[in-house]
């Protein structure tokens, strides 16, 4: 295993920029009467690290098959979250990446020039945000996060360096926000009508990806720059988009009826939304994706029969 060890000057964002109300351009995009299933067209690799073969999730891959993601559940001490990177070219070798004095780390987006991005735990339990650029980790705090243990995870990044991730208020709740590297500013994103919202990922365009609640539903979103849409699978009222790539793929998972967990895959959301379902077949009802390449490789994990968390490469 190759492990590196990455002690750079930490910096911290401080600044709001704004927020940003979404206004849908037109209806929600409408659910197709079915989802394909189309899991056979896909090869499935697992990926599990030596460090603890019993959890992993792969969150996030570019465009040179490099593979961000963690090990370790965080259930205990034994089993703290440890960030990793690994290449689709070389399975074997993992490249540790975890925030200089952190209890945890999750490894949660790469760009596709390979800075990264995610959240850190600190030893009082609060998360904190970070982007990994050219070899420089920066803190990333929106300043709007309260509560005695207060949380912001980064959860999306493009080599333009903006991201994407949500802060929790002082109820709990989740809120969406963008953030530029550059600048080190905020802006608040606000779905229409939503109780709470969540970024999860974002494009070489700026387009946006994420999932918002109203009441029992969860449905997810997607901002370009022209138009704001929602979606939902056919028959699911928990629809969570994680990741997008610049052809606006977008990949996440769905609970069906039965209370099973599907991944998808949805082309053109923003005119004839087409949701297929894409699963590992370690892990029927218990898969979800989490990050998508321009190549349309996919990242995600499951459970399986052993409870235990397995992360894998699915390659069409």
């Amino acid at each position: 295993m190759n492990t590196t060890s990455i002690r750079p000057r930490l910096r911290t964002a401080a600044v709001v920029a704004g927020v940003v109300a979404l206004v849908a351009a037109a209806a929600a995009t409408a659910a197709p009467s079915g989802v394909a299933n189309v899991s056979s067209l896909y090869s499935f690799q697992s990926i599990t690290n030596p460090a603890d073969p019993t959890f992993d999730q792969l969150l996030g891959i570019n465009n040179h098959g490099i593979v961000s993601g963690y090990y370790g559940s965080g259930a205990n001490a034994k089993h703290p979250n440890k960030g990793f990177l690994v290449s689709t070219t070389s399975m074997g070798e993992f490249t540790n990446e975890n925030y200089p004095g952190a209890r945890q780390t999750q490894v949660v987006a790469i760009a596709s020039d390979g800075n990264t991005a995610g959240f850190w735990v600190d030893a009082r339990g609060s998360n904190h945000g970070f982007v990994e650029w050219g070899g420089v980790f920066t803190t990333v705090d929106d300043p709007l996060a309260a509560g005695k243990v207060k949380t912001t995870q980064v959860l999306g990044l493009n080599s333009k360096g903006v991201a994407v991730g949500f802060y929790n208020d002082a109820q709990g709740n989740p809120h969406a926000f963008k953030y530029n590297q550059a600048t080190r500013t905020f802006t608040t994103l606000v779905p229409p009508n939503s109780d709470s919202a969540v970024a999860t990922g974002i494009n070489a365009s700026d387009e946006i990806t994420g999932f918002l609640t109203r009441g029992k539903t969860t449905s997810s979103f997607l901002v370009t720059h022209a138009h704001y849409k929602e979606f939902e699978a056919p028959g699911s009222t928990n629809t969570q988009a994680f990741g997008v790539n610049d052809m606006d793929e977008i990949v996440g998972s769905y609970v069906d009826a039965a209370g099973k967990t599907h991944g998808f895959s949805l082309t053109t959301p923003t005119a004839h939304a087409m949701f297929k379902t894409i699963d590992d077949p370690m892990g029927i009802g218990n898969t979800i994706l989490n990050g998508i390449n321009d190549k349309g490789e996919v990242v995600g994990f499951y459970t399986n029969k052993a409870m235990n968390t397995i992360g894998f490469v699915a390659t069409p």
